[in-house]
C-alpha cells in the first residue's frame, strides 16, 4: 500500500493503478486501495469517480480520519461545500496521525466558510509538521479572514522563512497593511516578478501586489502600468468574446419571462442575497446587515449557481453561460428553492436570516425570486469608472472563468455597460419589496439613512450595532477582509481621477456613464 501511494505521489500512475487494483483482487474489502485510486481520480480531475472511490474508502472503513479528509477535499472541489463540511466533522472526531490530514480538512472548512473551525485544524497541522511553507500559508489566510491581522502578518512571514519565492504569502503580507515609501517589499516584489515570468500565475499575484505598492505611495501611473504587465499573459489567454458575453446578460434577462412558479415554491424570507459587480460595497452591506443580532453572514455561495446548473442539466462545463440560463424551466423552481434552504441550513448557524454575498449572484436575480419568492435582493451600485478600475485592481480568483472579464480594461467597460442594462430590466421588472438598489456612494454619505432604508427593506428593525459594522468580529473570506474592519471612509470614492490619461480607453467605452 505503501507503493502504491508512493507511485501516486510520483505521478506514476499506470504502476500505481496496476497495484491498485491487485489488492483490491485479493481483498474487495480493503478500502485503503480505493483510497489511492480515489486520489488518482481527483489528480486526472475525475471527480465523479473521485468522489464514488473516496466515499467507498469511508464505508469499508468509517475509523480513518485521511479517508474523511480525502472524501472532504473532493467533495468541496465539486462544490458541495455542506456535505464537505460534514465530512471534515468526521475527521475531527478521529484521531488525527499525520499534518496532511489536518491541514486537508481545514482547507475544507475554509473553502466552506468556517474559518473559527478552520484555524484549530491548521494549528494542529503546524504542530505536527512545521516544515511546509503552504501550511502557515493556510492558516494565515484563515487568520486573516478572521481578522487576528498580527497574526496573520507572522503566519505569512513563516511560510516566506520557508519559501522565500512563495508569491502568494508575499501577495498577502502586502494586502495586510498600506505600504509606505519607507517600509514596502518592492526589493523583493520587482526581481522576483522578472524572475518568475514564465509563471503567468505568479506574475498575475505579484504584479497586483506591485501595483498595490505604487498605488499606496500614489505613484499611479505605475500602478497601473503594473496592473497591465500583471494581467498580460492571462489577458492573451483568456480574449474576451463580447458576443458571448451579450448572449449571457439577454439569456439572464429572459429568465424574468419564465411563467410564475407554483405555489410549492419555498415560502421563506430568511434569504438576503447580497449582489452587484464586485469590489463595488457588496461586502460593506454585508457586513452592516449581518451586524444586526437576527442576521448572520454565509459567505460568498456558489450554491444557488449550482442548482441552477445542475437542474438546466446542460452540457457545457461552465457554471454560468447562456445556455444553462436559457435552458431552465419553471417547473425545475420550486426545487431548486427548497434544494436551496437545506444546503444553506448549517451556514445560517440558526440564525433567523441570513446573507449570501455571491456579488454575480445578479445574474440569477428574476430566477433567486421565482424560487425563493420573499427572499431579498440587495444590488449595489457605485460610480461606473470607480466599479471598474475596483475591478481591474482586484485579484479574484482564477479558478473561476466568469471572472476573466477583469484582465482588461477594455472588456470590464463592456461588461459595465451590460450590467447597467440589466440593472434596468430588475428595476422594472421585480417587485421593488424584493428587489432594491443601493448606492456605495450613498451610503458613506449618509451611513445612518441608508442603513435605516436597508433595514426597513429587509423587515428587520432598528439596531445601532449596524452602524458598528466595523466591530463585527464574524470572519469575512473577501478580499474586503482588511477594510470592512475600519469606519466608513470616502478615500476610495473618485479614485479613478488619480489615474488621469491611463483610463482614457475605458472612458470612451463608457461614454455619458463614465460621469
Amino acid at each position: 500500500m505503501n507503493n502504491a501511494y508512493k507511485l501516486v505521489s510520483q505521478k506514476r500512475y499506470q504502476e500505481a493503478h496496476s497495484l491498485c487494483m491487485d489488492m483490491i483482487k485479493a481483498d474487495v474489502h480493503d478500502p485503503r486501495p480505493y483510497h489511492a485510486l480515489g486520489i488518482l481520480a481527483y489528480d486526472h480531475r475525475n471527480f465523479a469517480k473521485a468522489m464514488e472511490l473516496c466515499e467507498r474508502a469511508t464505508v469499508l472503513d468509517p475509523g480513518v480520519s485521511l479517508f474523511w479528509a480525502t472524501y472532504a477535499q473532493v467533495l468541496s472541489t465539486v462544490g458541495h461545500q455542506e456535505e464537505a463540511r460534514q465530512a471534515a466533522e468526521k475527521v475531527g472526531t478521529l484521531p488525527i496521525n499525520d499534518a496532511y490530514t489536518a491541514d486537508t480538512a481545514a482547507v475544507v472548512f475554509s473553502r466552506a466558510g468556517f474559518h473559527e473551525k478552520a484555524v484549530p485544524f491548521f494549528e494542529q497541522a503546524i504542530s505536527m509538521d512545521a516544515a511546509p511553507a503552504n501550511f502557515h500559508y493556510n492558516l494565515a489566510t484563515s487568520l486573516q479572514f478572521s481578522g487576528r491581522f498580527e497574526e496573520a502578518e507572522a503566519a505569512y512571514q513563516r511560510a516566506l522563512d520557508r519559501d522565500p519565492e512563495f508569491f502568494k504569502a508575499l501577495t498577502g503580507l502586502v494586502a495586510l497593511r498600506k505600504q509606505t515609501k519607507e517600509h514596502n517589499q518592492l526589493h523583493i516584489l520587482e526581481p522576483l516578478f522578472e524572475k518568475l515570468q514564465g509563471d503567468p500565475e505568479a506574475c498575475l499575484h505579484l504584479g497586483h501586489a506591485i501595483a498595490k505598492t505604487y498605488e499606496d505611495v500614489k505613484e499611479y501611473d505605475a500602478s497601473l502600468t503594473w496592473l497591465k504587465k500583471a494581467k498580460a499573459a492571462h489577458c492573451e489567454k483568456f480574449p474576451i468574446d463580447l458576443a458571448h458575453q451579450k448572449a449571457m446578460y439577454e439569456a439572464a434577462k429572459a429568465t424574468l419571462r419564465l411563467d410564475d412558479t407554483p405555489e410549492a415554491s419555498s415560502q421563506s424570507g430568511e434569504p438576503i442575497f447580497v449582489v452587484g459587480l464586485p469590489r463595488t460595497g457588496t461586502t460593506l452591506v454585508d457586513r452592516i446587515l449581518s451586524s444586526h443580532p437576527d442576521v448572520v453572514s454565509a459567505g460568498e455561495l456558489n450554491v444557488f449557481a449550482g442548482l441552477v446548473k445542475a437542474a438546466s442539466a446542460t452540457s457545457s462545463n461552465l457554471v454560468l453561460d447562456a445556455e444553462t440560463l436559457g435552458q431552465i424551466e419553471t417547473r425545475s423552481l420550486p426545487q431548486i428553492g427548497h434544494q436551496y434552504m437545506e444546503a444553506t441550513k448549517e451556514l445560517a448557524r440558526g440564525a433567523k436570516r441570513f446573507t449570501d454575498k455571491m456579488p454575480l449572484n445578479f445574474f440569477y436575480a428574476a430566477l433567486i425570486l421565482k424560487a425563493l419568492p420573499n427572499a431579498r435582493i440587495v444590488a449595489l451600485r457605485r460610480g461606473a469608472m470607480d466599479s471598474c478600475l475596483s475591478n481591474y485592481r482586484q485579484l479574484f480568483s482564477t479558478q473561476f472563468s466568469y471572472y476573466n472579464y477583469t484582465y482588461d480594461l477594455g472588456s470590464i467597460g463592456h461588461f459595465y455597460r451590460e450590467f447597467d442594462s440589466l440593472m434596468a430590466t430588475w428595476r422594472v421588472g421585480l417587485p421593488s419589496d424584493r428587489f432594491m438598489e443601493i448606492r456605495y456612494e450613498d451610503i458613506v454619505a449618509d451611513q445612518e439613512n441608508q442603513t435605516r432604508r436597508l433595514l426597513g427593506f429587509c423587515g428587520l428593525d432598528w439596531n445601532e450595532a449596524c452602524l458598528r459594522f466595523h466591530e463585527n468580529e464574524a470572519p469575512v473570506s473577501t478580499a474586503s477582509s482588511v477594510q470592512v474592519r475600519q469606519p466608513l471612509y470616502s478615500g476610495s470614492i473618485g479614485r479613478w481621477r488619480r489615474y488621469s490619461d491611463g483610463l482614457e480607453p475605458l472612458q470612451a467605452i463608457l461614454g455619458d456613464m463614465a460621469e
